[in-house]
C-alpha cells in the first residue's frame, strides 16, 4: 500500500470516527431530557413536581405558622385557552388541607385538548407539597366556548422547613396535539362506518328490535 492508499485509509477511519461521535452526542443529548426529568421528579430539583395523586396523611395541624401559598396561572401560543384562579394567594397551616377552585376557558369555535404543567418554588418545597386532586394529572378537553372549574387539593406537611415562608405554585398550560389528532382520527372512521350502507341495515335492525321490544 503506497502513502496516498493510506492516506485516503487514514481519512475514512477519521470521518467513521467522527460521525460515530456526533451519533453519539445526539443520542446521548436526546436521551438526557428524559432522564432530567425522571430526576426532577424524585428529587424536586427545578420545582418540578410529580403528577400522581397523593394521598391526605393525618397529622396535627401546625397552627403556631401560617404559609403563604401564591398561584400563577400561564397561557401557550398554541392553546386558545384562558386559566384564571379563584384566589391568587392564600394562608395555609402546614398540615392543614386547602382547596382552591381554577378555571378553564377554550376562547375558540373548535374543541381542543390543553394540559396544566406544574412547577414550585422555592424548589426544596416541592417534595412537601402533597397535592391530593388536581386538573394536571391528566388532559382535558374543552369543547368550542367551554368553561370548566376545576379543584385543586392540597396539603402542606408539618416537615416543611422553617425558612419556608412563601411558596409560589405556578401553571403553565400547554396543548395536546396528539388528542387532536385522534379525534379526528375517529370522526373520519365514524364517518365512514355511518356512509357504510351495510352498517345502515344493521343499525335498522337494531333499532326496529329496540322498538319491538320497548312494545
Amino acid at each position: 500500500m503506497d502513502d496516498q492508499d493510506q492516506a485516503k485509509v487514514g481519512v475514512r477511519r477519521t470521518v467513521i470516527r467522527t460521525v460515530a461521535a456526533l451519533v453519539g452526542m445526539f443520542g446521548f443529548a436526546f436521551a438526557l431530557v428524559p432522564l432530567y426529568d425522571v430526576f426532577c421528579q424524585i428529587t424536586g430539583l427545578n420545582g418540578k413536581v410529580d403528577a400522581t395523586a397523593q394521598s391526605i396523611v393525618h397529622e396535627e395541624v401546625d397552627e403556631s405558622r401560617y404559609i403563604n401559598v401564591q398561584f400563577i396561572t400561564r397561557g401557550s401560543p398554541g392553546l386558545p385557552w384562558k386559566m384564571s384562579v379563584e384566589m391568587r394567594q392564600m394562608s395555609v397551616h402546614p398540615g392543614q388541607m386547602a382547596e382552591v377552585d381554577f378555571t378553564f376557558t377554550n376562547n375558540s369555535h373548535s374543541e381542543s385538548w390543553g394540559r396544566a404543567v406544574p412547577s414550585v418554588s422555592p424548589s426544596n418545597a416541592t417534595t412537601h407539597l402533597r397535592k391530593i386532586s388536581c386538573f394536571c394529572f391528566q388532559e382535558q378537553q374543552l369543547a368550542a366556548n367551554e368553561r370548566l372549574t376545576i379543584p385543586l387539593v392540597f396539603q402542606l406537611a408539618r416537615d416543611l422547613p422553617d425558612d419556608i415562608n412563601t411558596i409560589t405554585l405556578v401553571y403553565t398550560l400547554y396543548p395536546v396535539e396528539r388528542a387532536i389528532q385522534n379525534i379526528t382520527l375517529n370522526n373520519t372512521l365514524n364517518n365512514s362506518s355511518n356512509n357504510d350502507p351495510q352498517n345502515d341495515s344493521k343499525s335498522s335492525s337494531k333499532n326496529n328490535k329496540a322498538v319491538g321490544e320497548a312494545i
